[in-house]
């Protein structure tokens, strides 16, 4: 089954190396949080999409500093 992930915009290079591996991407939305397996922020400490009350039971990673490799792994890890 295809993990469906959440990116954020400025991790657009993350995001198309997770397509290679078969990850479903989306954009990271207030829509479709509700509907992903994981959201994978970039780490920088702003309020991007005026959101401070959302709430998801995705896994939240943060990828300041993974490399695409290990961003991976760490997906594949806590996606069980």
């Amino acid at each position: 089954m295809k993990r469906k992930i959440a990116v954020e915009d400025s991790l657009s290079n993350l995001a198309k190396e997770l397509k290679k591996d078969g990850f479903e991407v989306a954009t990271l939305n207030n829509n479709n949080l509700q509907n992903v397996d994981a959201v994978v922020l970039s780490g920088e400490d702003n309020n991007m999409m005026n959101m401070s009350d959302i709430q998801t039971k995705a896994q939240v990673i943060n990828a300041k500093g993974l490399s695409a490799q290990e961003l991976k792994e760490r997906l594949n890890n806590q996606l069980v």
